[in-house]
């Protein structure tokens, strides 16, 4: 088992859907498994459940809501497998999401953060062990002249099981209101 920080994003239903239908033709990772979300603290095995939600919660603290827009792909090789994924990364509120990760692993979790990996905030919406598969999914994007707008308003604590499969939710944390 291991614990992980997303935020889920609030969109409008159109956005949803948009990304939803990607999702069910070109992730055959995670579909199933979570919705479409940006992934905060990646997978954390040495911590205690209790230890992990106590400090997520003080080092969001401070952190208020922010609202989002995308309006580019990219597509990243999987530093563990070989796997490649077609990215959606924002262009507003890239900053803020860089700070409350940072913030997320400037404590207890310091030494859970891989410096040797680009952090890049993203909603993952393809993967394929191809890369040119990956790259014409970013294309079939950046072909287009999109913007998916959202907001970031509550984060949630979540374990996930390698094995089944299965995330389930721990926690939800919201941010201050602005």
């Amino acid at each position: 088992m291991a614990l992980l920080v997303i935020a889920v994003p609030e969109f409008s239903s159109n956005n949803y859907d948009l990304i939803q239908s990607f999702r069910a033709e070109n992730d055959v990772l995670f579909y199933n498994v979570v919705k479409p979300h940006f992934t905060l603290v990646f997978p954390v095995f040495d911590v205690s459940i209790e230890a992990f939600k106590q400090e997520i919660v003080e080092k969001s603290r401070g952190f208020h809501s922010f609202d989002f827009k995308i309006r580019c792909a990219t597509i990243n090789k999987d530093a563990f497998n070989n796997y490649y994924h077609t990215f959606l990364v924002p262009d507003e509120g890239f900053s803020n999401l860089i700070k409350l990760h940072d913030s997320l692993y400037s404590g207890l979790l310091a030494d859970n953060l891989r410096l040797d990996i680009d952090f890049i905030p993203y909603i993952g919406v393809g993967n394929d062990e191809c890369s040119e598969k990956c790259q014409k999914m970013a294309q079939f994007w950046n072909s287009n002249d999109f913007c998916i707008s959202g907001r970031i308003s509550k984060l949630q604590v979540v374990e996930f099981d390698f094995d089944t499969k299965k995330l389930s939710k721990l926690e939800e944390i919201r941010l201050e209101h602005t």
